[in-house]
């Protein structure tokens, strides 16, 4: 390819670019060889990243697996391709493999009180003063994610109603558990509890977000709001 041929991915448009698309449209938007170019991250003085890519994939049959049994010093033989950035495309050939050979996580699924109470137990049972912590599912009750919304003192806590809807908005959360503890051992929920609890229940509603129950935990027991009728 003659060098005047040659357009930089910087002067490219922003859905072209293999890093933008990737912000925009997601990784799976991506072909072998932009995601190649990521790894590359440069190309040579009149070759961008990408025809760089799609050449040493094209020498491969366009073939990942044939490309993981390369060599860093095959790879070296590209204009373009130092030490370092062979080493960066095998380490990322050689983590993808492993990854086809890992056992998935099994995320925790909330179907009741005890299964609630035994994803914030750890989190919460012997702290000496309360912390507020949220669990984010999906539609089938799977664990998303759990985190911390607040942090008190021995008897109380503050919560921001509107952290926890955007934790929910930005996990794409169908069903939210909270918690919290009280270190005194008394689990029964105080007026402010339960002032929190109808609010943060009301307000999740315009989201269409469900909030399948409210666990406080003390001294090896819990108290569940969805148990007492009270969601």
């Amino acid at each position: 390819m003659a060098e005047s041929d040659h357009i930089p991915i910087k002067s490219w448009a922003n859905d072209d670019r293999p890093r933008e698309k990737m912000l925009a449209k997601g990784r799976q938007s991506l072909s072998d060889s932009e995601l190649l170019a990521i790894i590359l991250g440069s190309g040579s003085r009149g070759e961008s990243a990408v025809q760089l890519s799609q050449r040493i994939l094209s020498d491969h049959k366009n073939n990942l697996h044939e490309l993981g049994r390369v060599s860093i010093s095959d790879l070296t033989k590209y204009h373009g391709v130092g030490e370092a950035k062979a080493i960066n495309i095998l380490a990322a050939l050689e983590l993808g493999r492993r990854r086809s050979e890992s056992t998935p996580l099994q995320k925790p699924i909330i179907k009741d009180s005890r299964s609630a109470y035994n994803v914030f137990k750890p989190l919460l049972e012997d702290l000496p003063h309360e912390e507020f912590w949220i669990a984010l599912c999906n539609k089938k009750n799977v664990v998303l994610s759990v985190l911390p919304v607040g942090r008190g003192g021995v008897g109380s806590v503050v919560v921001d109603i509107k952290i926890i809807l955007k934790a929910a908005i930005e996990n794409l959360a169908s069903m939210i558990v909270v918690c919290h503890n009280h270190p005194s051992g008394e689990v029964t929920p105080s007026r402010e509890d339960r002032a929190l609890t109808e609010k943060l229940k009301g307000s999740a509603k315009l989201i269409d977000l469900i909030i399948a129950d409210h666990i406080i935990i003390g001294n090896n027991k819990y108290y569940s709001f969805a148990d007492e009728g009270l969601l």
